[in-house]
């Protein structure tokens, strides 16, 4: 143990100890641009610097340790008046038109200005630009971009995609994409992370929300929107919402007032994906399809980007059901389109979802009888969503719970948990067990999946169901996926059934969910859907009247011809 004295007030904390996670201790918060625990600790941005009585350097707070009887001055004269110029220079190379940014009052760099009473800037402006391609679903604008390295960080070390780097020298230093690449040809997962984590605007997704709105406005066209499970877990963090208020209800009752036809929650083709994916698992396993490599789940765009990408060798190892969102799609396009008589040229489908990836996913084509098109048209973020609501001037204290539509209103726990790491595995196991003995476990039959012992980065449970044993696994990060597959291929381990999310913490935490800079909210997230699931008249995906109306009375059953045809999909190595 340390003792030391931090702006007079003595504290006792363990050796090794930052005297950032000291000051913290003491309810000091110390600003901060380019610091990530864990990931990026590198003292760049030198805006944590404190004070140190003895030395003459003011040192970075967040990689210094504390030392026995030092006394720090977190709030100095001299630490101040250093701020004040480092943010000034910062400044003087950041594009400052913050009111058009979609970060404004929720951006790094202008809270601590404002808390520096930094007002004017002595020095000359001088602005990075780097053009960019304004059609791909990541957008990058180098005239914001303060070089804090986050992003750079976070893909290598977290993601292990490696999309950026650190080019040029001094002052005309530039974040750019890796090897001197355009985007397109970076092999980028679209995870969306770099942009969660940035603390600046520099990174952000594609704005679409203004082809919804035109939609909206278009008479001809049916709109209808389909929000995913884990959007209702943080919708309502940026408009101030607390949870008793923020449920699937009221977010139905916001979109239905932003002008949508019609509203789903994708929660039903989650249980839809459970019983095509699940009874394809069952059917592979049963003919020894697995005893060599998993099968992998299939719902994560950013995860088979990722795979396209590194392991192209494994495509035949995921699941050939689409995902939730391009399942739903299809089926407005096809089941729902001929419920209400309406040419599925005339629909215009809008997915809200808590990813990046899935806007690039939407361009996945749907051919079906006389229809040829896309699944999704527009897929929007949850923040996307947010500031249609609030563009909408919609007072989000007045929305009532109502209802989503008929005739896919129905859901299940097993389909709401999709959104949470080992969520879409537990739920196929549920049904697995159903589809294998004939009857129901306990809906927690299978928790472990979410919190058995951690193996190197991913989560590993066996199974016993009826006469046969399921060897499970679960990971959610791109660098801990690309591990496990090494093991896999090295044969130093073996599972039957894989579930991979690209985002840590799974949709929960993903890439376009709202942003909290320096938290991680996908535990608090995830814990959400749990408890939702706990609720839930129905718990199993087998169980969804609505699920098993449509197979009734269009989709025949699961992995049938008509299902393969609308519900299944090709994956090719060429097609990101």
């Amino acid at each position: 143990m340390v003792s030391l004295k931090i702006d007079n007030k003595d504290l006792t904390v363990e050796a090794g100890t930052t005297i950032m996670e000291a000051a913290a201790a003491l309810g000091i918060d110390i600003p901060k641009l380019c610091f990530l625990k864990d990931v990026n600790e590198i003292g760049a941005c030198r805006i944590c610097v404190v004070e140190v009585e003895g030395k003459d350097k003011l040192v970075t707070s967040c990689n210094t340790a504390v030392e026995e009887g030092m006394v720090v001055f977190t709030n100095s004269a001299k630490v101040r008046h250093h701020r004040r110029t480092l943010i000034k220079l910062i400044l003087s190379q950041h594009n400052g038109d913050c009111s058009s940014c979609s970060r404004n009052q929720n951006c790094s760099l202008q809270t601590i200005a404002r808390e520096l009473n930094v007002h004017t800037n002595p020095y000359r402006k001088e602005l990075a630009d780097k053009t960019w391609n304004k059609n791909y679903p990541l957008i990058r604008d180098n005239s914001k971009c303060i070089s804090c390295m986050r992003c750079i960080s976070f893909c290598e070390k977290v993601q292990k995609m490696n999309v950026w780097e650190l080019t040029g020298t001094g002052a005309q230093s530039i974040v750019a994409v890796s090897g001197n690449r355009d985007i397109t040809a970076a092999n980028c997962a679209l995870c969306g992370q770099c942009v969660t984590h940035c603390p600046v605007g520099a990174l952000s997704e594609r704005d679409d929300t203004e082809k919804v709105w035109k939609a909206i406005e278009n008479e001809k066209k049916v709109t209808v929107v389909q929000v995913a499970p884990a959007v209702r877990t943080a919708w309502a963090e940026s408009l101030g919402l607390d949870e008793e208020h923020a449920t699937m209800g009221h977010m139905a009752d916001a979109l239905k007032r932003v002008g949508f036809d019609y509203v789903f929650d994708t929660t039903f083709s989650a249980d839809l994906t459970i019983m095509e994916e699940g009874t394809e698992f069952v059917k592979r396993f049963s003919e020894g399809d697995t005893k060599d490599l998993p099968m992998f789940t299939s719902c994560c765009p950013g995860w088979l980007r990722m795979i396209k990408a590194k392991y192209p060798q494994m495509l035949d190892r995921l699941s050939t059901a689409k995902s939730p969102q391009q399942m739903f799609g299809a089926v407005m396009k096809s089941y729902f389109a001929q419920k209400i008589g309406v040419d599925p040229n005339d629909m215009v489908v809008v997915s809200v979802m808590p990813c990046v990836a899935k806007k690039d996913e939407c361009t996945m084509e749907l051919f079906y009888e006389e229809y040829a098109g896309h699944d999704v048209d527009i897929v929007l973020t949850t923040r996307e969503m947010d500031r249609m609501i609030v563009t909408a001037g919609i007072d989000v204290n007045t929305l009532a719970k109502i209802e989503c539509d008929d005739p896919m209103k129905e859901i299940t726990g097993a389909g709401v948990i999709f959104g949470a790491s080992g969520g879409v595995m537990e739920a196929a196991l549920r049904s697995a067990h159903f589809l294998i003995t004939g009857s129901n476990p306990d809906p927690d039959t299978f928790k472990d999946v979410r919190s058995t012992r951690e193996v190197e980065g991913y989560k590993e449970a066996e199974y016993h169901i009826g006469d046969i044993t399921v060897k499970a696994a679960v990971v959610n990060g791109l660098g801990n996926a690309e591990a496990l597959i090494e093991k896999l291929l090295a044969h130093e381990v073996h599972y039957d059934f894989v579930e991979v999310m690209a985002c840590p913490g799974g949709c929960v935490g993903g890439g376009g969910q709202p942003i909290h800079d320096g938290q991680e909210c996908a535990t608090k997230r995830g814990a959400k859907l749990y408890d939702l699931d706990r609720s839930e008249k129905y718990r199993f995906s087998h169980e969804n009247p609505s699920v098993q109306k449509a197979y009734e009375e269009f989709y025949e059953a699961p992995n049938s011809h008509k299902a393969h045809m609308l519900l299944h999909t090709v994956h090719r190595p060429d097609k990101f």
